[in-house]
C-alpha cells in the first residue's frame, strides 16, 4: 500500500468538537475501504495568507495514510462534497514521520519563545553586575 499526508483546512467557525467530526468522518472513509490512518494531527486555527471563501483564518488538521490510491480518490471525492472543508491536499510521501509534524514542533518553539528557553538572569557572566549609570554634565 502507498503512503500519503492529507491537509484539509475547515472553516473558521465551525467548533473544535466539529473539527474532530470532520477528522473522523475522513478516518472512517479510509478505514472502510481497507487503508489506515496511523496519526490525526489538529493543527488549530490558523491564520490564512489571504481570504479563501471570506475566511480569514481556518482549523488545520493532518491525516497520515496507508492505504491503495482508490482510497484516496474516494476520500478526495467525499472532501470535495463537504461545504465545511474550504481546501484540502493530498501528497504521496516516500515514509510517514513517526513523531510530531514539522507543524506542532513549530508551535513548541513558538510557546518556549524565539530564543528558546535561556535560563536564569541573575549571572550575567564577565560582565558583572549592573550599576547604575553616572549623569554626565549638561555642558559636556
Amino acid at each position: 500500500m502507498a503512503l500519503y499526508e492529507h491537509v484539509f483546512l475547515a472553516r473558521q467557525d465551525l467548533a473544535q468538537a466539529q473539527v474532530d467530526a470532520l477528522a473522523e468522518t475522513a478516518t472512517k472513509i479510509v478505514e472502510e475501504m481497507q487503508g489506515k490512518v496511523t496519526k490525526v494531527e489538529t493543527w488549530g486555527l490558523r491564520s490564512l495568507a489571504y481570504k479563501i471563501a471570506k475566511n480569514r483564518k481556518a482549523h488545520y488538521v493532518m491525516l497520515n495514510i496507508d492505504a491503495p490510491a482508490g482510497v484516496v480518490a474516494e476520500l478526495e471525492r467525499q472532501t470535495q462534497i463537504n461545504e465545511d472543508i474550504i481546501r484540502y491536499m493530498t501528497i504521496k510521501v516516500d515514509e510517514l514521520e513517526t513523531g510530531p509534524s514539522v507543524m506542532m514542533r513549530k508551535q513548541e518553539r513558538a510557546e518556549r519563545g524565539p530564543r528558546g528557553d535561556r535560563g536564569p538572569r541573575e549571572d550575567r557572566g564577565d560582565r558583572g553586575p549592573r550599576r547604575e549609570r553616572e549623569e554626565a554634565p549638561a555642558g559636556e
